[in-house]
């Protein structure tokens, strides 16, 4: 979705044309993965999602503005409230966690300088609690870009009835809305792994195997429209947005959009025939309209495989990426929030690459001992209750997720850090912070819950004025301890 599009609407003649393609770029990108030479460096990369808001912790409709003052490391996001920066690839060995921590920082500080010249403060975090049911309704909420009003036009053409977005977990959302509006809500960081073709199953694998257990640890989306529902909502808020399905296909068992996936695999292949195979085009954009090449140097650009790629929103999504010297394959983890801190963001990272190295390196994988069913499961038990999911693991069966990251996790993560040749000091502080977070049994989701409940005693029923203006004391209180950098579990909930 970050290519632009020439249209927010298009015919029934575009979209045979570009199904005919989107096949032949599917046989091309076959025999390109079996012949060609592919980047094998094992680069690193980060992307994050930002909210912008006002003196009040309203959502500020100024993203375009201040994209303006920034440079083509910062992007558009679908909300207008929103934007994206990026942060380049780079190895992981040595000082790379702490250079990739400063270079966060770094471009933190533009984006707040630019921000703050239009009025509004930054705010890194998973779902925007000050969000409200009326702003989401309101049609200003999306950026005016084609791209962003084809994607809602296709999803709500295809699914042909109202976003239904229904989370229940301490207390029960429900409403509809006209067009994909929640979908802006879910602002997150995406981690990038590049891999050699051969190894990037593996990676796929335990990148899936490890999911639950980042969702809980990292869990700071709790609070949805005035609402506390999944410590992740992100979650299911996200999958609800944009399913183009209605009920009866759901039942028929149609696949949706926002995707964990049904089995491990045996190479990237399989997901991008996956993708090919059970999803159709939301945006059958032809190649010469959104001016993309045939070719990037020697590899094919595989526009339509690609576009189409971006359409289908799984937790740990492959990319194939034909846009340097040598094309390359890389998974991109989508699964955590924002924020809290920069040494938050960093520490996640260093837990997943650590994880993701050290098991994908097994003789007997975890994936060879876990079923795909109990990953997910895995998966939503962590979303849905973050520090206190109970998971299942192999040769440990039933598990509270603190004492499995404790007892277990952080110590395979060392070793894959280790492997990974980055400085001991580094791995030391990184998996300080996430080992800190399960034993002071508190992340970015529990802080806000425990915040919110000393907020105020007037504020118990969800959405009413008094628990609107309580959720703007927690999020300035929020905004204030998130600038002093300090890892979210050494935060007090005492908003004094």
């Amino acid at each position: 979705m970050g290519d632009a599009v020439s249209s927010d609407t298009y015919t029934p003649k575009q979209r045979t044309r570009y199904r005919n393609r989107l096949l032949r770029d599917l046989e091309l990108f076959d025999h390109h993965l079996q012949h060609a030479e592919f980047v094998s460096e094992g680069t690193i990369g980060l992307e994050l999602e930002l909210n912008l808001v006002d003196d009040d912790m309203q959502p500020k409709l100024c993203g375009a503005e201040v994209l303006e003052k920034l440079s083509e490391d910062y992007q558009s996001e679908i909300g207008a409230f929103n934007v994206e920066l990026n942060l380049p690839p780079q190895s992981i060995a040595g000082d790379g966690l702490d250079r990739l921590q400063r270079d966060l920082e770094e471009r933190l500080s533009t984006v707040r300088e630019a921000t703050h010249s239009a009025g509004a403060h930054v705010a890194m975090i998973g779902t925007l609690p000050s969000l409200t049911t009326e702003f989401l309704s309101n049609p200003e909420w999306m950026t005016k870009e084609n791209r962003y009003r084809a994607l809602s036009n296709s999803i709500m053409e295809t699914r042909g009835e109202l976003v239904s977005i229904d989370i229940s977990r301490d207390e029960h959302y429900h409403e509809n809305f006209e067009d994909i509006a929640p979908e802006s809500a879910c602002t997150s960081m995406q981690l990038h792994l590049q891999v050699a073709p051969h190894r990037f199953a593996d990676a796929w694998n335990a990148s899936q195997a490890v999911a639950g257990v980042q969702a809980a640890v990292g869990a700071n989306s709790p609070l949805f429209a005035g609402y506390r529902t999944w410590h992740e909502s992100r979650i299911p808020l996200f999958a609800q947005a944009i399913d183009t399905r209605t009920a009866e296909l759901v039942n028929q068992g149609v696949r949706p959009r926002v995707w964990f996936g049904e089995r491990w695999i045996t190479s990237v292949f399989d997901l991008f025939e996956e993708n090919v195979r059970y999803f159709s085009p939301l945006l059958p954009e032809d190649r010469v309209e959104s001016d993309t090449p045939i070719m990037t140097g020697e590899s094919p650009s595989l526009h339509y495989l690609n576009l189409q790629n971006g359409t289908i929103w799984r937790w740990n999504r492959p990319i194939y990426d034909p846009n340097t010297e040598l094309a390359h394959i890389r998974v991109e983890n989508r699964l955590l929030p924002a924020g809290p801190t920069p040494a938050d963001i960093i520490a996640d990272s260093a837990f997943y690459y650590g994880l993701v190295k050290y098991y994908s390196e097994q003789t007997r994988p975890v994936w060879s001992r876990m079923s795909f069913s109990t990953a997910e499961a895995n998966f939503n038990a962590g979303a849905r209750d973050g520090l206190a999911a109970v998971m299942n693991w192999p040769t440990l069966g039933e598990i509270p997720v603190r004492e499995l990251i404790t007892d277990h996790l952080i110590e395979h993560a060392r070793r894959g850090l280790k492997e990974l040749d980055v400085r001991a000091d580094l791995i030391d502080n990184y998996m300080e912070i996430i080992e800190g977070r399960a034993r002071a049994n508190q992340n970015g989701a529990l802080w806000q819950l425990r915040a919110l409940a000393n907020a105020s005693t007037a504020a118990d029923h969800p959405d009413s004025p008094e628990r609107r203006s309580a959720i703007a004391r927690v999020l300035r209180h929020y905004l204030e301890l998130q600038a002093t950098g300090k890892p979210v579990h050494t935060w007090p909930t005492n908003l004094d």
